[in-house]
């Protein structure tokens, strides 16, 4: 009886350890993660984060966890700069008169965008954190740390570049606004039509328009930067 009992007690111990064994190994799920971010995201185009079947995550085992960061922060990304096209319209202008009438909205989407920029650069902050505590082997973290270059710096970088572009427009219409306040004696404004009875007033306003469509044209040229980063063209 106890020559039995023993027996069947180590074959209890042993079928854990072969239905462990039949899992993917380690090598298996890293090689099927480097050929997920090689030809998923670093191999295409523009910024693509695909989202994980659930055949790929059984597949890449333990690694889920680091493709994790990479999609957590684009939800936060996306979540955090959600409103930016709201508020890019909201402070849109073709004259100056839009550019009187909407003083206050331009000081609402200023403090907007500012909000904006803290949360992505605290995104940001976060993934490089997750990122940095990420133990790889050395031919998985060449390849993650291009796709995570690619998806996460990037993007973050160009965001980072471009919102505060949108905010210096914004606060060159808030000079222009503030200064043909002060001088309403000598600005008289009807639809599209200026007129200016004073030449130093003339050309002080001319000076600070022309900061504006310069600052409006750099916004331009940084949107269609982001678009090529963003699509890959």
């Amino acid at each position: 009886m106890t020559v039995s009992f023993s027996r069947h007690w180590l074959l209890a111990l042993a079928l854990p350890l072969l239905l462990t064994a039949c899992g993917s190994s380690e090598p298996d799920q890293r090689a099927a993660f480097k050929q997920f971010l090689q030809t998923r995201i670093i191999d295409k185009p523009g910024v693509h984060v695909p989202k994980l079947t659930p055949d790929e995550s059984k597949s890449f085992g333990d690694y889920t966890r680091d493709y994790a960061v990479i999609t957590d922060f684009n939800s936060g990304m996306d979540a955090s700069t959600k409103p930016l096209n709201g508020f890019v319209q909201k402070g849109a202008f073709r004259s100056l008169g839009d550019v009187i009438e909407r003083r206050d909205d331009l000081k609402t989407v200023q403090t907007g965008v500012n909000d904006l920029i803290a949360q992505l650069k605290q995104e940001l902050a976060k993934a490089d954190a997750a990122h940095a505590q990420l133990k790889q082997p050395d031919d998985l973290k060449t390849v993650y740390d291009s796709a995570y270059d690619r998806t996460v710096t990037v993007p973050a970088n160009a965001l980072l570049t471009v919102m505060p572009q949108v905010n210096g427009t914004f606060e060159s219409g808030l000079k222009v606004a503030d200064y043909v306040d002060a001088h309403k004696a000598q600005i008289q404004i009807n639809g599209s039509a200026v007129q200016v009875t004073d030449a130093k007033v003339q050309a002080e306003l001319n000076t600070l328009l022309q900061d504006l469509n310069a600052k409006a044209k750099v916004v331009q040229e940084a949107q269609t930067r982001m678009q090529a980063v963003l699509l890959g063209r």
